[in-house]
């Protein structure tokens, strides 16, 4: 039968050695070529010339760039020993990782794990991460070819080998997976999922110790899409992950073995991401798990890796392999890679694709605000503040009276309570307010009677007086108001405080972080919609960020980011993404540091969308008990949208709707 080339993405013959690709028509299956063939190919000689076609080849060629052939499924299926002479020379050849990259390559895909797995029990001392890796993630075909290349290889039983060397409940486990008889049909009984939940939750959870058997049976037996939905069911049951029980029930080398099947079952493409991101965070490169996975998953789903990689960790797969290797080794690991996700105009990886989706969205939906503090249809001001005056009146503090009053009365109507009771009783209805409460509850009854203005204002005011400055509450006030409200709280801030609020920020902030600040502080924003030609002009003027020098970078954004209408930005960033194939937001946080990456990481936040900003905020705020300032600002505004941008499984407790 005559050989087909496989074809790339963009219509090119897919050259890398196991190159990247997506699954190809059902009917093809890819297998490496022969050292002969693919000597033939590259050199374009008669394949009978092999050997010495081979040999003359230079290194670069004979080896960092074969082809895979394509041949059709027709063809018996056969699992090919190693070329062991080829292979001798190569390690004769080559020294290092560089070697044990190419070697590993021209081995049949079980024969390699055959190997790996002969080398993690061999010598003294076991790697336990390489067993789990390979046999957690590894199909039933895989499981049974891989058993038989090791058989044919080392002449020895790989289950008996495994039972040697490792023990407990770990052992058992790996003996299971061992089996490869996971089952496989899609069609899953509801039954049986919600029997499968139930003896999970009594083997762990319920139980005084673990029942490791029932852990062992299900989660190495089920299918994947049976126990994608047990794990979905667990979660509605117990309220907690099945990860979660899976680390509080078990204990180590055990406990990795079956959270890295639950991983794999969620995400075989996601389990090996991450796998490849440890293995090359912070000091130090884990050669060999890298090459394992480069080699095992190149021919399988390393689209999907890569998508997968970065999305979850801002960067390429392509460009940390290239920051933390090096040599002939960092180029083949490249060339098995395929592309770089962050290469603008070249790649439009998911990530990048869902950063623009997100902009456009943003720039056509109108979002309508909603608070949950509205005006009180039947409002009579004499009325309250008498309720109000005997509240507070003798022996004691009704707060659940003065609780029920304010809260649902809109600002508007707490002003005109606030003049009545001076007009009725002689007295500061703020100042009984202070005396008669107390903390959290003082600070957030005081701030709802403020004007919103006057409140913003005294929130400025607090965050630069006294030793040291609360960068984050100017941020989040200067960062997110509109022009009529900067314009509101700058004449508060005058009239209560009988000084320029931008001189207040003048004398408390220095450098890039002040002129932002100031320049939010004029309330002069543009206010009409986009220009989709300016815009363009706009983010090529922001993704160039090899030009000038960081001060030159955080000018140009302020310029921007300060001044440009809202519906102006979101078109920006949206025009950002397609020419760097990043959301704006990684890349100020990126290039940028400190106060000055805070402030414009909330400007970019409330333009994308202002009530999850908030929500963002009400929910860190209840972490770290700061939530009376932000609450407040809130509530006669979009707490209505934010409840519904809180994070999963939190509930926010909201104002009532008055």
């Amino acid at each position: 039968m005559g050989e087909e080339w496989g074809w790339g993405r963009r219509g090119e013959p897919d050259w890398p050695l196991r190159a990247t690709c997506r699954a190809r028509e059902p009917r093809t299956v890819l297998a490496r070529p022969c050292a002969a063939t693919a000597a033939a190919l590259l050199t374009g000689s008669d394949p009978a010339s092999s050997a010495s076609a081979c040999r003359s080849a230079p290194l670069s060629v004979r080896y960092g760039r074969l082809p895979p052939r394509v041949f059709s499924a027709a063809e018996p299926e056969t699992m090919a020993k190693p070329a062991q002479d080829l292979i001798a020379d190569l390690k004769y050849e080559l020294t290092g990782k560089f070697e044990r990259l190419i070697v590993g390559l021209m081995r049949p895909p079980a024969y390699a794990d055959a190997k790996e797995i002969k080398d993690a029990i061999s010598g003294i001392g076991t790697n336990e991460k390489c067993l789990i890796e390979i046999l957690a993630s590894r199909t039933n075909e895989q499981i049974h070819q891989l058993v038989a290349a090791y058989k044919d290889a080392y002449e020895r039983d790989l289950e008996a080998d495994i039972t040697g060397d490792t023990s407990g409940h770990f052992r058992k486990m790996l003996v299971v997976l061992l089996q490869g008889t996971r089952e496989e049909d899609d069609v899953v009984s509801e039954d049986l999922v919600q029997q499968d939940v139930q003896d999970l939750y009594e083997a762990g959870e319920l139980k005084w110790g673990t029942d490791e058997a029932q852990f062992i049976y299900i989660l190495g037996n089920r299918s994947k899409q049976h126990l994608r939905l047990v794990f979905d069911e667990y979660l509605k049951t117990t309220g907690k992950p099945i990860e979660a029980s899976i680390r509080g029930e078990l204990s180590g080398d055990f406990e990795k073995l079956m959270l890295a099947v639950v991983k794999c079952v969620r995400s075989t493409a996601e389990y090996f991401a991450e796998r490849l991101f440890k293995a090359m965070k912070g000091l130090g490169t884990r050669d060999n798990t890298l090459i394992r996975i480069m080699v095992s998953r190149s021919e399988l789903d390393m689209l999907d890796i890569r998508e997968i990689f970065r999305t979850k960790y801002e960067k390429s797969l392509y460009s940390m392999i290239k920051n933390d290797t090096s040599g002939e080794y960092k180029k083949a690991l490249l060339k098995l890679c395929g592309g770089d996700d962050d290469a603008a105009g070249q790649f439009f990886p998911e990530a990048a694709q869902v950063a623009y989706q997100m902009w456009e969205l943003s720039a056509v939906a109108r979002v309508e605000l909603k608070g949950t503090v509205r005006p009180a249809g039947d409002f009579n001001p004499d009325a309250d503040a008498k309720a109000l005056r005997k509240a507070m009146k003798g022996l004691g503090t009704d707060e659940d009276t003065i609780i029920d009053i304010i809260a649902h009365r809109s600002n508007a109507q707490r002003q005109q309570i606030r003049q009545t009771f001076k007009s009725h009783f002689g007295r500061d209805l703020m100042a009984d307010l202070k005396s008669e409460l107390s903390g959290d509850l003082a600070r957030l009854i005081l701030g709802l009677m403020m004007p919103p203005a006057h409140y913003d204002a005294k929130q400025l005011k607090k965050a630069m007086e006294g030793a040291g400055t609360d960068e984050k509450a100017l941020i989040e006030i200067l960062a997110t108001r509109t022009n009529a409200e900067i314009q509101a709280i700058k004449e508060a801030y005058k009239e209560d405080y009988h000084k320029s609020l931008e001189d207040a920020l003048s004398s408390d902030t220095s450098g890039h972080f002040k002129r932002i600040l100031i320049s939010l502080a004029t309330g002069n924003r543009e206010e009409g919609g986009e220009d989709r030609e300016r815009a363009r002009e706009d983010a090529q003027e922001m993704a160039d960020t090899s030009s000038g020098d960081k001060s030159s970078l955080e000018t140009r954004f302020m310029m921007i980011l300060c001044t440009r209408s809202y519906p102006h930005l979101r078109r920006v960033f949206q025009e950002f993404v397609k020419m760097t194939n990043y959301d704006v937001e990684h890349t100020i946080k990126k290039e940028m540091s400190g106060d000055v990456r805070d402030v414009f990481v909330a400007i970019v936040q409330s333009v994308k969308n202002k009530p999850l900003f908030f929500a963002d905020k009400l929910y860190k705020s209840m972490k770290v008990r700061k939530l009376t300032c932000v609450f407040l600002s809130l509530c006669a505004l979009p707490l209505w949208c934010t409840g519904g941008h809180h994070r999963p499984g939190q509930e926010l407790e909201l104002l009532p709707p008055g």
